[in-house]
């Protein structure tokens, strides 16, 4: 049963045997040729949902450094009155701002305060409730993803661009991981929304406010935010232009500016932070000559040979849909010319990629070779595309850290002392203290074997941590002769993924790990 008006009243339809029974739309006349039957999307929404669920349930870990550590354990730290970074002023160690915005990290903070507050501070209970947030936000990039879609095309591209959003291998592990990156991506899909609607003034300081966010998550997706505003400027539309940025100014004013000042003392002191250091050392870090990387990322996502056509359609859609190309483009170029190359700073505008994929190539199908082809491409794609997304949304990454610590949780010692033994393999992994919950937990390597045994003479440890199997029963054998009741706390495999990554590099430490607990304090 549905009520339609064209006088900006609402639109309730109400979908019989439908999850999503009641939807509130407003609607004008205008909207009519682009309203969306979502009963044709109930499928693509519905297995969005399941996979999105159980990468919640098994997709454990932290898929990199920064996704961990500069979110989760600084965030939790500051609940417990520990600043694991030192990046507070008032933290002794502290240098100066260090140019990460307090935007995400922030609201991860009052996350993890709301659930002490409620009594749940076990990690793994605490990661899985974060995980199911972030899942849940994604969806947000699944549906707009086709509201924008259809806005600009037909409804059968919109369901193309639903199922890839949906289902694609890399966005149900990459939307419960706390990657600035993706966290943003909710945000800016909403806030590009908002900008297209058209609907009324004021979507357009909606647009601002959102896409403000985004760029208060992550700096970078200013330039996205510019090439959005760049449209407006150039086409003398002063109203969209001087509202939209007004929203962003307002944002940034809380966010950078107050925010800023209430912990350092004086507004933007982040972004400046993050301003010197670029100019000072980020052309230096991770050099990449590939110019073409970013490119080969956005297509690679989406496999080949799919991927190589989404390509095409995305540079043949560049004068149709010119509002959302340019300041795609813009982000890809800018990164593309920034030294500092790396492939998740492009991931996004991933969905933004996919849509223009597959609405520019619609322009393209002009003989039945082209539309054999792409044909062809889609079925490749999910032959391909489903054996890696169950094997991607089943992923523990960095299974061998997480379970090392998490072995040693609630161990009621005031401070943990752990040697991290790695003189087989030369070298040791990062570990998360997170998981222990202590952070007076102190980290002490051996990684020559030269070295003494307990590398500093007569120092003591609550565990060693032996990384590796090489000549493991040798390296046991030779601690038991200083702790005689030393015993095994746990034995840490790496997951499938880890193997899996450390053999196609090695730089990728993804351990066996063994927990033995020395008992020579007790």
């Amino acid at each position: 049963m549905e009520f339609i008006n064209t006088n900006n009243t609402p639109r309730i339809s109400i979908l019989r045997g439908n999850i999503f029974y009641t939807i509130f739309e407003f609607q004008t006349k205008a909207d009519m040729e682009s309203s969306i039957n979502w009963m044709r999307f109930k499928w693509v929404i519905f297995g969005a949902v399941v996979v999105r669920l159980i990468a919640v349930i098994f997709s454990q870990g932290y898929g990199m450094h920064d996704d961990h550590f500069l979110i989760i354990e600084a965030a939790s730290s500051w609940v417990d009155g520990y600043d694991y970074n030192n990046w507070l002023p008032w933290t002794e160690g502290n240098t100066g701002p260090d140019g990460h915005s307090f935007s995400y990290v922030g609201l991860n903070y009052i996350y993890f305060l709301f659930m002490k507050f409620l009594g749940i501070v076990d990690p793994k209970t605490l990661m899985f409730f974060n995980r199911l947030i972030h899942a849940a936000l994604s969806m947000i990039v699944v549906i707009y993803g086709i509201k924008i879609t259809r806005k600009f095309s037909s409804e059968e591209n919109a369901m193309r661009v639903g199922w890839l959003i949906a289902l694609s291998w890399l966005f149900p592990i990459l939307s419960v991981r706390n990657i600035v990156e993706i966290a943003a991506m909710p945000i800016l899909v909403l806030g590009f929304w908002y900008l297209i609607r058209e609907r009324k003034g004021l979507d357009f300081l909606w647009a601002g406010i959102l896409i403000g966010f985004a760029v208060s998550f992550r700096y970078q997706i200013g330039v996205f935010a510019i090439g959005a505003a760049a449209c407006y400027f150039f086409q003398w539309k002063w109203k969209p232009f001087l509202l939209f940025c007004a929203g962003i100014l307002i944002v940034f004013l809380i966010t950078q500016g107050l925010v800023d000042f209430l912990i350092w003392g004086y507004p933007f002191a982040e972004m400046l932070g993050y301003i010197v250091y670029n100019m000072n050392q980020g052309t230096e870090y991770m050099p990449n000559t590939n110019y073409f990387m970013y490119f080969m990322v956005l297509a690679g996502s989406m496999l080949f040979p799919l991927g190589a056509l989404m390509m095409v359609g995305f540079f043949k859609s560049w004068k149709k849909y010119f509002l959302i190309f340019l300041p795609t483009f813009i982000f890809i170029l800018f990164h593309t010319l920034y030294p500092n190359r790396q492939e998740r700073f492009v991931l996004t505008i991933l969905p933004f990629f996919i849509i223009l994929g597959v609405i520019g190539y619609d322009l393209f199908k002009n003989s039945t070779m082209k539309e054999r082809l792409w044909k062809f491409s889609w079925i490749a794609f999910w032959v391909l595309n489903i054996p890696l997304l169950l094997f991607a949304t089943t992923t523990y990454s960095k299974k061998s850290r997480v379970e090392s610590m998490y072995a040693i949780h609630n161990n009621s010692k005031k401070e943990n002392v752990i040697l991290c033994e790695g003189s087989a393999n030369v070298h040791t992994s990062m570990l998360p203290r997170f998981y222990c919950g202590n952070w007076n937990t102190t980290f002490i390597e051996r990684t020559d074997s030269t070295l003494s045994l307990t590398v500093f003479d007569g120092y003591e440890y609550d565990y060693i941590y032996f990384f590796a199997e090489e000549k493991l029963a040798e390296r046991i054998a030779e601690y038991k002769t200083i702790y005689p009741k030393m015993t095994l706390k746990a034995k840490c495999s790496p997951s499938m993924i880890d193997v899996l990554l450390r053999k196609l590099n090695p730089r990728n430490a993804n351990e066996y790990i063994e927990v033995w607990e020395t008992n020579s304090k007790k």
